[in-house]
C-alpha cells in the first residue's frame, strides 16, 4: 500500500496512555469476578477459551513495557506509521495464538498477572516521550502511535470477552474514540476518495472511495453506524450484510456498500 498523502491524525500522548490504563483497569476488575466455569467457556477466537483471552489482554499493555525495555532502534525513524499498522496484522495470528496459550498455561493466577502488567506499565511508560522508537512485532513504531494501537487491542478484545462470558465491561470513552478513529482512518487509507461519507458518531467522520467528490450539502452516499458496530465490522466480528439486516448500519446511495473493503484487520 503506498504511503498516505493525507496528514495523519494526531493523538494526545497523555490522554491515550490514560485511556489504555483505564480500559485495562475495567477488564481487570471484570476478570477478577470470573468463575472457573466462565474461564472455561469458548470464545469467537478459534480455540481460545475465556482464560486464554483474559491472559492475552495483559499482553496489550505488557508488550509496551517489554518493547521499551529493549534498546531504542537506530535510525531515528519509524518503519511503520500508525495508519499502516491495521494492514500489518495479517499473518501473525499463529504466533500470537501460541504465545497466548503459553502465557495462559504458565500464569494460571490471572489476578497476579494483571497486577504485574498494570504495575509495570505505570512504572515504565509515563514520562517516556511520544517519539521514542520501540521495536514491535510488525516493525519499529513511535511510542505515541503504538499506544493508540493498544486501544484497538483492548477495546476489540473487551468486546470479545463480553460476548464470550456474558459480561458488561464498560468502554473507556477515550479508548473507544481512539479505536474508532484509527479504524475509520484506515478505511479512508485503504479506499481513498471522496464519494462516500462514513459517519461513526460521536467520534469520527471520514470520506472515502473513489468517485464524484462531495463538497457541500447532503452527501449522495452515506454510511452511518455506532462505534461498536463499526469496530466489529472493521475487525470481522460481524458481516456487512448482517449489520444491514439488523439495522445496525444505515447505508444510502449506490456507492454506499463497504462489503468489499471489510474487514480491515485480519
Amino acid at each position: 500500500m503506498p504511503p498516505s498523502q493525507k496528514r495523519a491524525r494526531r493523538y494526545d500522548l497523555v490522554r491515550t496512555r490514560t485511556a489504555v490504563q483505564a480500559q485495562f483497569a475495567h477488564v481487570r476488575a471484570a476478570v477478577r469476578t470470573l468463575t472457573p466455569d466462565q474461564l472455561a467457556l469458548p470464545t469467537r477466537l478459534g480455540e481460545w477459551t475465556v482464560r486464554d483471552l483474559a491472559a492475552h489482554l495483559t499482553m496489550a499493555v505488557s508488550s509496551v513495557c517489554r518493547n521499551l525495555e529493549l534498546p531504542e532502534p537506530p535510525g531515528g525513524k519509524p518503519e511503520l506509521t500508525l495508519l499502516e499498522w491495521p494492514f500489518s496484522t495479517a499473518g501473525r495470528a499463529g504466533r500470537i495464538a501460541d504465545d497466548t496459550k503459553a502465557l495462559a498455561a504458565e500464569r494460571p493466577d490471572l489476578e497476579a498477572l494483571y497486577a504485574e502488567a498494570a504495575d509495570l506499565f505505570e512504572a515504565v511508560v509515563p514520562g517516556v516521550a511520544e517519539d521514542r522508537l520501540l521495536p514491535t512485532r510488525v516493525g519499529v513504531m513511535r511510542l505515541g502511535d503504538f499506544l493508540v494501537t493498544r486501544t484497538v487491542e483492548l477495546v476489540v478484545h473487551t468486546d470479545d470477552l463480553n460476548a464470550a462470558a456474558g459480561l458488561d465491561i464498560p468502554y473507556d470513552r477515550q479508548a473507544l474514540a481512539a479505536c474508532t478513529r484509527l479504524l475509520t482512518d484506515a478505511l479512508a487509507e485503504k479506499a481513498p476518495g471522496g464519494s462516500v461519507e462514513v459517519r461513526v458518531p460521536p467520534f469520527s467522520v471520514v470520506q472515502c472511495v473513489q468517485g464524484p467528490k462531495h463538497t457541500r450539502g447532503t452527501p449522495p452516499n452515506v454510511v452511518e453506524t455506532d462505534p461498536l458496530t463499526w469496530i466489529r465490522l472493521a475487525t470481522g466480528r460481524t458481516q456487512w450484510s448482517r449489520a444491514l439486516d439488523e439495522a445496525k448500519v444505515g447505508a444510502s446511495g449506490e456507492r454506499a456498500d463497504l462489503s468489499d473493503l471489510l474487514p480491515l484487520l485480519r
